[in-house]
């Protein structure tokens, strides 16, 4: 294996993918670029758990503030676009000058949304928190994206699917540690999430220190020239971008519907009690993070294109089938099309860095924005249909939403260059 700049950072170099006995040792180097991952998966578990906090809790926030659903949605929605909307701008602007230090600012800004929430007075204040955790977010995600593409070694899917079910695991567990500790003794014991927010300061500042010095060395331009491929016609790549965003579309809007609603479906449709929906929702979101780190790993071995087809489309027959089932068939359902759709995410943001080769912060930063994005309209657009009409038929028109995966059928076959997967 050669020795210089490119090889550097690459804790699965070639020779320890392609050769098992190399891969039983790893060097120094190694160690530490997979330390690094392994740190921004847990602090983006950290920062999800804290965002995922704010649905886990609208049960209480709904009765406490005397709320309609449309106005539950409007939450969810100011977090959402908040982060949809600095997130490109966040990762076009650290593609020019990186940030080594923005994760641990974003994380500070998250910890002050927290803290604010806890001692919200009104609707308004709780609307004002929800902004400054999306905030956070934007800051967090395109930059750590980029710090997991440089820390891979060529492993991208693997990468970015243990960054991305740190999140999924925080989304899992906050409405657990809501349940256990805000649902019972009330709003202040939101407090309790600061202390999440301030691990994640400190982990994202160590990790900060390591980024700095890949800038030094000149290790992230090597990895970017490293990553070039020949570009693909305009036309051609517009319409794949479309595609994959309208896939993002599907998989948010369906997932949104789950997070923000799940627990008032069951409520309504089974009668169970708050605590109950949302021990239900930490299972359905706990197939998710399951699902995610499956996506990519997945992906690096057979291809983006073919792990995007089965995990969008894949769900179709499971989500039709949901608003017709018992309640012991909702919850195998929901973790079957929890797992399935969860799969997909990783995959599509490693296929469109491959299509706009060394532009991983506005890629990363366009598809976490517009996720966050629809997550958002989805929530107030869900919600205003709920009140409308009930919560089932939220879920009746929601189960057609996977079938958009058909539209995978339209993206070029980049694995037809197998460079193009490894690279």
């Amino acid at each position: 294996m050669k020795q210089g700049t490119e090889d550097a950072p690459q804790p699965f170099a070639s020779d320890a993918v392609d050769r098992p006995d190399a891969s039983d040792v790893l060097t120094p180097a190694q160690k530490a670029t997979l330390a690094i991952l392994v740190a921004l998966s847990c602090s983006h578990l950290l920062n999800d758990s804290v965002q995922a906090l704010i649905p886990s809790i609208y049960p209480l926030l709904k009765k406490s503030f005397d709320l309609d659903f449309t106005q539950v949605g409007l939450i969810t929605f100011t977090f959402q676009m908040t982060g949809s909307i600095f997130q490109p701008v966040i990762g076009l602007y650290t593609d020019r000058r990186p940030q080594p230090f923005s994760l641990a600012l974003g994380m500070a800004m998250t910890l002050c949304g927290v803290i604010f929430l806890a001692f919200a007075p009104s609707y308004p204040a709780v609307i004002a928190a929800a902004a400054m955790v999306g905030v956070g977010s934007a800051i967090f995600h395109p930059e750590a994206s980029r710090i997991a593409r440089l820390a891979s070694g060529g492993r991208h899917g693997f990468a970015q699917s243990l960054f991305q079910v740190g999140g999924n695991a925080g989304s899992a567990l906050g409405p657990l540690l809501a349940a256990l500790i805000v649902v019972p003794y009330g709003q202040r014991h939101i407090l309790w999430f600061s202390l999440a927010a301030l691990l994640g300061i400190v982990i994202l500042t160590l990790v900060g220190r390591w980024y700095r010095n890949q800038i030094s060395l000149g290790l992230t331009h090597a990895v970017q020239r490293a990553s070039h491929r020949g570009p693909l016609p305009r036309r051609t790549l517009g319409i794949s971008i479309a595609i994959l965003l309208a896939l993002v579309f599907s998989k948010y809007f369906y997932l949104v519907s789950m997070s923000s609603y799940y627990t008032f479906y069951l409520i309504a449709k089974f009668h169970l009690s708050v605590q109950q929906s949302q021990l239900y929702l930490f299972v359905f979101l706990s197939a998710v993070a399951l699902g995610t780190i499956v996506g990519g790993p997945v992906g690096d071995r057979i291809g983006r294109k073919r792990v995007i087809w089965v995990s969008i489309l894949g769900a179709a027959p499971f989500s039709l089938a949901l608003p017709h089932a018992s309640l012991a068939w909702t919850v195998f359902l929901s973790v079957i099309i929890g797992f399935v759709l969860a799969s997909a995410f990783a995959a599509i943001l490693v296929y469109a860095t491959e299509l706009v080769p060394g532009r991983v912060g506005l890629i990363a930063g366009l598809f976490f924005g517009f996720a966050f994005g629809m997550a958002g309209i989805g929530a107030a657009v869900l919600g205003k249909l709920a009140d409308m009409t009930s919560i089932t038929f939220v879920y009746q028109v929601c189960a057609y939403l996977p079938l958009i995966g058909l539209l995978t059928g339209f993206l070029p076959n980049l694995e037809a260059n197998p460079e193009s997967i490894r690279s």
